[in-house]
């Protein structure tokens, strides 16, 4: 019976290859695809041709005997990926000023960090090389941006259990750097350890202040530890490997336990099976985004303190039918009790309609500053 299962699993590992080598082979044809929609200036998505390839897929899904649904999300995620990496594709040519194979990423944290995730993952299919550098804080990484040490940073904005990371928004404020793209990362936290232990013989767990907030929930039944905060994920995990004691973990993600050879005691530990970290990318020099591509543009706003005054700034956004993704208050800098709000909206500046709209918006606010009009991620984020 052992022999059977082997040589199922083994035809299993050979179909899995074909359906890796088939992939790559379609992301072949679709650089092709997209180098000729570039050449011949044609749109990117095309709604219908979309539409006949996902009732094509159902069909064949059925004629198969495989589950419809199952195959039909498999291609939406998949037409997703492909118009994410055309997207990017059209924003490089129309904004890279050279035909660079490597580019230079800082963010926080050391190898294996989620932020070096997110970085690898916007840039690995623009680029030859990705060389993601590792700081110790956000600003240093923002830092090295405004210095010429790395070509963009990748830095942490909102979390959908944690909430909003102030230092990033601190930096944004600064107006330094431009917001070029986002990228969101589905954060799966794991409990690592050097050998396979019980979670309860555990007596002391490392982590990144956000990862704990994160995963307050787990970490309010485990009595007997002591929850400390760590520079960041994979740095807790390294420590864990340093260190070699048995009692002591750390939350990070999967990937830093392959790269700190340290073993899963258990996975999904975040509050919301959901969690989703959301990054912008930053860099000295703002980006133009064809208007064929959907876009957000971030904006820091200011208002007076009479009354109504928000209220008659977001009717400027509703009377012109743009929609609000985002609205958020915070303290302004050296001034107590006054706040400036942070907003993203659907529009791309390079539209005569969000442009007009952030005309009259900058007449109503006190101060209006754009952070950036790039484009929107594509999908969830959840690959």
């Amino acid at each position: 019976m052992a022999d059977k299962l082997d040589q199922i699993r083994q035809q299993l590992d050979e179909t899995d290859k074909k359906i890796i080598d088939a992939l790559a082979k379609r992301q072949q044809l679709v650089r092709e695809v997209s180098s000729f929609k570039i050449e011949e200036k044609k749109n990117i998505r095309d709604m219908q041709r979309e539409e006949r390839l996902l009732d094509k897929i159902t069909k064949l899904a059925r004629e198969a005997g495989l589950d419809r649904y199952f195959a039909e999300q498999l291609f939406k995620d998949i037409i997703d990926h492909s118009v994410r990496f055309q997207t990017h594709t059209l924003v490089d040519h129309q904004n890279v000023k050279n035909d660079a194979q490597q580019v230079r990423v800082a963010y926080q944290g050391t190898e294996g960090a989620y932020s070096d995730q997110a970085a690898v993952r916007h840039f690995e299919e623009r680029y030859t090389e990705v060389h993601s550098i590792g700081y110790d804080t956000f600003r240093q990484a923002a830092r090295a941006v405004e210095e010429g040490e790395a070509d963009y940073a990748i830095l942490p904005i909102e979390n959908t259990t944690a909430g909003s990371i102030s230092d990033t928004y601190d930096i944004l404020g600064e107006g330094k750097l431009h917001i070029v793209g986002e990228e969101a990362l589905r954060i799966i936290h794991c409990l690592l350890a050097i050998e396979e232990v019980p979670v309860d013989k555990i007596r002391r767990i490392l982590s990144h202040p956000q990862a704990i907030a994160q995963c307050s929930n787990f970490l309010a039944k485990q009595h007997r530890c002591k929850i400390e905060s760590y520079i960041d994920t994979a740095m807790a995990a390294k420590k864990v490997l340093e260190d070699g004691d048995l009692s002591q973990a750390a939350i990070a993600g999967a990937q830093a336990a392959e790269i700190y050879d340290l073993r899963i005691l258990k996975r999904d530990l975040a509050n919301q099976p959901e969690n989703f970290t959301r990054f912008v990318v930053v860099s000295t020099d703002p980006v133009e985004v064809d208007r064929q591509i959907p876009c957000k543009t971030s904006l820091l706003m200011v208002t007076s303190h009479d009354k109504g005054a928000l209220v008659s700034c977001l009717n400027v956004i509703a009377e012109h039918d743009i929609g609000m993704t985002k609205l958020e208050s915070r303290p302004k800098p050296n001034e107590p009790w006054k706040y400036q709000f942070y907003l993203d909206i659907e529009g791309n500046i390079a539209h005569p309609d969000t442009r007009l709209a952030l005309e009259e918006l900058e007449q109503k606010a006190t101060s209006l500053k754009i952070l950036g009009s790039y484009p929107a991620q594509v999908g969830n984020g959840d690959h």
